[in-house]
């Protein structure tokens, strides 16, 4: 029986893949008939790439430059039912994206088959989506929109902050609640102790497995953390990446610094981040997935 162990899975909504604002107006403004309409009369003119085109292109391109099995695999999660779908589909196929599996939920939430999928990251545009499936245990970024579609070059670069997306919100919390002293106060006492993980902790988990199966000088992806943190706090960060056994290509502790700028001379394809005023400000410059947690608010 066929099985997505030990590959990186992830489930994206077809507003997130695809430029859809069109349509969606005439959802919008005319009601779910005429939204009907217009996508069955335009299902073969395909659709223009969204704000996560990119990042899904280069992340399927690796099955072809890995020769083993499969790696990376991607789930349409739509809200259409299948009759407007038909349009997505035929624009996946335009677009030659290797995308096989889909699940067109007829006005549901596309979050409820993720899990069942075995997705590690759900991204949708949608805020009440993406809460949603981490509630239901996959780990979600809301995709902002940036006005970048275009991609750098071959190599997939993706950029996560840390306290809260790779790492848990253990000592976040307490940087929110004591502030910068505390907080600092608290990483050089446990310095030596690994942070649990974050939400994010499994999609770079695969993502470095699949690093791996490439020559180090001549790799198809690159990471970065790119993190609000300075000394004396980095050190945790460090053990802690080395307790996991993964090794980050670039670190930036920026000690508050706005990352938009570092984040564009990196070349990021997406940067996660859980604070919506640096998802704001990144996504200036490149395309940006705000990470949601439970307990969030929509503040957009």
């Amino acid at each position: 029986m066929l099985s997505f162990v030990n590959m990186l899975v992830i489930g994206i909504t077809s507003r997130a893949l695809f430029d859809l604002d069109e349509s969606h107006g005439i959802y919008e403004d005319k009601g779910l008939e005429a939204y009907k309409d217009f996508q069955v009369a335009n299902e073969n003119i395909p659709l223009n790439p969204g704000q996560a085109f990119p990042l899904v292109n280069k992340l399927l391109s690796l099955n072809h430059k890995i020769n083993k099995d499969r790696k990376v695999e991607v789930i349409l999660l739509s809200r259409n039912s299948a009759d407007t779908g038909l349009r997505i589909f035929n624009s996946i196929q335009h677009h030659d994206l290797d995308i096989k599996r889909a699940a067109f939920c007829g006005g549901g939430s596309p979050h409820t088959y993720a899990k069942s999928f075995g997705a590690q990251l759900f991204l949708s545009t949608e805020f009440s989506d993406c809460k949603s499936s981490i509630e239901n245990g996959v780990a979600a970024a809301r995709i902002i929109p940036s006005g970048k579609t275009d991609m750098n070059d071959e190599v997939l670069k993706v950029a996560f902050d840390g306290d809260s997306v790779i790492f848990s919100e253990e000592s976040q919390s307490i940087f929110d609640s004591k502030g910068l002293k505390a907080f600092d106060e608290n990483e050089r006492n446990l310095a030596k102790k690994p942070l649990s993980g974050g939400p994010f902790k499994p999609f770079l988990s695969q993502l470095y497995d699949i690093q791996q199966e490439f020559p180090y000088e001549d790799c198809p992806i690159r990471i970065a953390l790119v993190t609000a943190r300075s000394a004396p706090s980095h050190e945790r960060v460090i053990r802690t990446l080395r307790d996991w056994d993964i090794r980050i290509d670039e670190s930036l502790f920026l000690g508050g610094l706005d990352k938009a700028k570092f984040l564009q001379d990196f070349g990021a394809d997406i940067f996660f981040d859980d604070q919506i005023e640096n998802c704001t400000s990144a996504s200036q410059k490149i395309p940006t997935g705000h990470v949601i947690s439970i307990n969030q608010k929509n503040k957009s």
